[in-house]
């Protein structure tokens, strides 16, 4: 009797580790890269996520395209927008920076720092993991933590107790910037743009940011001369720097989500509604760890050593954080004719090998940031074996570019043509899945745009 209790008692324990899926995340480090001459980033992002939400540690320079780099020990503050592994800097967009006490904009003399509201940090108060980041700010004793869904960044901060709990927003921070404006809808929320220059040279970022609890609004800050107009609700045409404040009891959570589009501030609100439309932040740190898992389970190794595995999976991660979603939830999408476009429900034919057949299909998602020269190689033909749809969906991406711009990618980002390196190998990653006989994609016209530029 009592063989028979061990052996059910064995049974059901056995049940229990075969159901516990394996955690591919605990294989990833996302700061292998961020050294030397990697321009990777650590911070949170969704798999092919529009929003990379990370720390800024770099203002430029070849070794700060990703905006951080492991040497530094200053973070000027946490943006949504991020490239990995490239050797030209941009994005950093729509930059914020919690601080306490009076609110400084600017360097003070004699500081070294770029902006007056850095604060020095210590990797070993640092963590990442897929889908969330965290760090100790040890000026003013803060803890940031950051996780994201794919349209939305997701921070929250642990201040001290405190009459001026700041959080601090600059829409001038890195790139060239052109134009932004800052609107404060009610207690709770503000909206804005900012269009910048940089590698991307007509670069527009809309978004809307909610707290979790009410604000005072503690300054603005304008600069370069500019003129502004200011009113009751914000301001606009001006290089803004600006916050708000809170007063904080000790270790009290101040949380904020920051939705982003390329097409409107309408675009971003619908965003934020779709995606993140509560305010529990383990669950959505919770989600992107299983949206992780799910991509980086679609292969699974075993043997070699764990260092060898941990290289494995982080190589695995950083295929998979860009190119990057570019439409937003309602399918609209800036395209490359500068026009709003959208990828809703359309007629489309389909065709693999001889067989020809039509279909009305959703035409996916629209793409960003291609570096075609650097992924052709290896990154597309891996996508064509583990994510076959995404494959289609980066095809017919090349398509509506090539009907909107005239021309296919060559390294295309946010929208624009770079015109970086050489070639169009656009054409290697269409003919690779038509070798394939991927199917999803209409041939006659993917054919169409590769024979104009071979």
């Amino acid at each position: 009797m009592k063989f028979l209790s061990l052996s059910a008692a064995l049974f059901s324990l056995c049940l229990i580790s075969f159901a516990q899926p394996r955690d591919f995340t605990r294989h990833v480090n996302p700061f292998i890269g961020t050294g030397g001459h990697g321009h990777t980033f650590p911070g949170a992002t969704m798999p092919f996520g529009m929003v990379q939400l990370s720390p800024d540690t770099r203002v430029d320079n070849w070794d700060g395209s990703s905006g951080y780099h492991y040497s530094d020990d200053t973070i000027y503050g946490f943006s949504h927008t991020h490239l990995s592994g490239t050797g030209i800097p941009d994005g950093c967009d729509i930059l914020f920076m919690p601080t306490i006490g009076e609110p400084q904009f600017e360097a003070k003399e004699g500081d070294k720092s770029v902006n007056g509201y850095a604060s020095k940090f210590s990797h070993a108060n640092e963590k990442a993991e897929p889908g969330y980041y965290s760090v100790k700010l040890d000026d003013n004793n803060i803890l940031a933590e950051m996780t994201a869904t794919p349209r939305v960044g997701f921070h929250r901060y642990t201040f001290p107790k405190t009459d001026k709990a700041n959080i601090i927003l600059d829409l001038k921070w890195r790139d060239g910037l052109l134009d932004s404006e800052l609107n404060i809808v009610n207690g709770n929320r503000i909206e804005g743009h900012r269009r910048s220059s940089s590698w991307a040279r007509n670069q527009t970022v809309y978004f809307v940011v909610e707290f979790s609890r009410p604000f005072k609004i503690n300054n603005y800050s304008r600069i370069l001369g500019n003129t502004a107009v200011a009113t009751s609700y914000g301001i606009r045409k001006a290089h803004i720097k600006g916050g708000v404040q809170f007063a904080t009891n000790g270790d009290e959570l101040v949380l904020m989500k920051v939705a982003i589009s390329s097409v409107s501030i309408e675009g971003a609100r619908k965003n934020l509604e779709a995606e993140l439309p509560g305010w529990d932040f383990d669950k959505v740190r919770a989600d992107a760890k299983a949206a992780w898992n799910k991509e980086l389970g679609k292969i699974e190794v075993s043997g070699g050593t764990k260092d060898q595995t941990t290289n494995f999976y982080t190589a695995l991660y950083h295929t998979m954080i860009q190119p990057n979603v570019f439409n937003d939830v309602d399918g609209r999408y800036i395209g490359h004719d500068g026009k709003v476009q959208s990828v809703g429900t359309q007629a489309t034919s389909l065709r693999s090998g001889k067989d020809m057949q039509a279909g009305s299909l959703r035409s996916g998602e629209q793409y960003t940031v291609f570096s075609l020269w650097d992924t052709f190689r290896a990154a597309h033909p891996l996508y064509t074996i583990i994510d076959q749809k995404r494959t289609v969906d980066f095809i017919n991406t090349f398509i509506r570019q090539y009907e909107q711009g005239g021309r296919l990618p060559v390294w295309e980002l946010w929208g624009e043509e770079t015109d970086t390196m050489i070639g169009y190998h656009s054409v290697s990653v269409i003919a690779d899945a038509m070798a394939k006989g991927i199917k999803g994609f209409d041939y006659e016209k993917a054919y169409a745009a590769a024979n104009a530029f071979s």
